[in-house]
């Protein structure tokens, strides 16, 4: 199983960006997943978190601009709206089973400057 995350790039502060996180393989019962994200210098944080079924989670510094959602082939999406320099990190996205078995992604870069 291998997680292909996409999306990242740079934007100007209060613009927008989508992330996707695509599963190649299959994996079975999920009961989570969503998204991650590191700084320089600073540990990983949970972004968003959507369980198998449908409640979300997010970290309070990004509630009310960032929504995770999910397909019905398992592939996930971070968009991210009203973005602010502060939101500059490599995004990780994951997927836990049931068994508490994590997948990851490899990372894609996020950059939020003027």
């Amino acid at each position: 199983v291998q997680l292909q995350a996409s999306g990242g790039g740079s934007v100007q502060p209060g613009g927008s960006l989508r992330l996707s996180c695509a599963a190649s393989g299959i994996i079975f019962s999920i009961n989570d997943m969503g998204w991650y994200r590191q700084a320089p210098g600073k540990q990983r944080e949970m972004v968003a978190r959507i369980w198998s079924g449908g409640d979300t989670n997010y970290a309070d510094s990004v509630k009310g601009r960032f929504t995770i959602s999910r397909d019905a082939k398992n592939t996930m999406y971070l968009q991210m709206n009203s973005l602010k320099p502060e939101d500059t990190a490599v995004y990780y996205c994951y997927v836990r089973t049931i068994y508490d078995q994590i997948y990851w992604g490899q990372g894609t870069q996020v950059t939020v400057s003027s």
